[in-house]
């Protein structure tokens, strides 16, 4: 039986915070990037220059939060009110909105696409063992369940169908329509449940996984002192020889 070395919590919560770090400077940069090229700032100039206009035209101010809004006496309501109704028909306001809406989308599930890519894919190849630059540096590594080496193929399912698409762009989305008011109380509820999810994984699986390790069949572990072999047929070849000296020491 092959001992499975488990990385520490306090590795695998300083790798994270590491690897969290890394990851949100990545998308920072690409969403910038990103922004500049398909045009992010000026169709938002648009709206404000528009909402701004419209304001003036009115004599108010459509930036106010609900508590300042509902301050207003009657006559102050309905003037907002009728601006408000004008910014949300305004066909170049419409439009610039809508463009705008997409954009957001679109960026966001870029930046998020590509710098998993990068740091959670792409560099946990090149490192070798599923390292990231957290793990490479706090001497942790990512195996298959049973012991060999995980294959680009897991590595992809661990990194972009779990971590990048379950685990961050559906909070993600979830958070996004819940504060556009699309979902609600239904979207709020959706995200307790899979926070609840990965608590009750990591308490109940046998070697304490998330959703990305599920996916995958991985495991973390600790690199300096866990038996990671290259294939199935060298950890067959592995078992095979401890069971000959096995035998061999019963013999005597």
């Amino acid at each position: 039986m092959l001992d499975l070395q488990k990385a520490s919590v306090l590795k695998r919560l300083s790798a994270y915070i590491l690897d969290f770090i890394v990851l949100v400077i990545c998308i920072t940069g690409v969403a910038f990037a990103l922004s500049t090229i398909l045009g992010y700032n000026e169709q938002s100039e648009t709206v404000n220059r528009r909402k701004n206009e419209i304001s003036i035209e009115h004599n108010v101010n459509l930036d106010i939060e609900y508590e300042e809004y509902q301050s207003l006496s009657p006559v102050e309501k309905e003037a907002f009110d009728k601006a408000k109704e004008a910014f949300e028909n305004d066909p170049e306001a419409v439009k610039a909105w809508g463009i705008l809406v997409n954009l957001i989308f679109v960026i966001i599930s870029l930046s998020i696409l590509l710098s998993y890519i990068v740091a959670e894919f792409i560099i946990p190849l090149i490192l070798g063992n599923g390292q990231t630059i957290g793990k490479k540096i706090f001497g942790l590594g990512v195996m298959r369940s049973h012991h060999v080496k995980i294959t680009s193929t897991q590595l992809f399912i661990r990194a972009i169908l779990g971590k990048c698409t379950m685990e961050t762009m559906f909070p993600v989305y979830l958070f996004i329509m819940i504060f556009i008011g699309s979902l609600g109380i239904v979207g709020l509820a959706v995200l307790v449940l899979f926070l609840l999810l990965q608590i009750c994984l990591i308490i109940f699986t046998k070697n304490n996984c998330v959703v990305h390790d599920v996916l995958s069949d991985t495991v973390v572990v600790d690199i300096t002192s866990q038996m990671i072999f290259e294939t199935d047929e060298a950890l067959l070849e592995y078992q095979k020889k401890i069971h000959a000296e096995s035998v061999q020491k019963s013999s005597y």
